[in-house]
């Protein structure tokens, strides 16, 4: 993996991050940090986690990576946010966060571009 590939990785997942700890009055360093935190941070960890796999379509290898985490530790978030997605009202909330941050997307390609 190059360089930029992991400074991209990088800005997603601070990117995911921020989005998730905005959506639940988070501080999104809270949500970065490596401790366990509360269990508001735990969960918003999970949804930034969640948004980079299925949002971001990172997997979750690199997801681990870049929050210095075990592989099974990001699945394990992921799935604790699938699971909660039989709550209609929690899938519509999810669905709506997931949405915000793809439509960032486009402007960083226009940037890019």
């Amino acid at each position: 993996m190059s360089i930029e590939d992991t400074y991209a990785d990088l800005d997603r997942v601070h990117l995911a991050a921020g989005v998730s700890a905005f959506a639940l009055g988070l501080r999104s360093a809270d949500v970065l940090s490596y401790g366990r935190g509360s269990p508001a941070v735990s969960f918003g960890r999970h949804v930034a986690m969640y948004l980079c796999h299925v949002g971001l379509e990172m997997s979750l290898s690199r997801i681990a990576r870049v929050l210095n985490r075990d592989r099974s530790t990001v699945a394990y978030g992921c799935h604790a946010i699938e699971d909660r997605r039989d709550d209609p009202e929690f899938d519509e909330w999810i669905d709506q966060v997931e949405q915000g941050l793809k439509g960032l997307l486009p402007l960083h390609a226009a940037k890019a571009a």
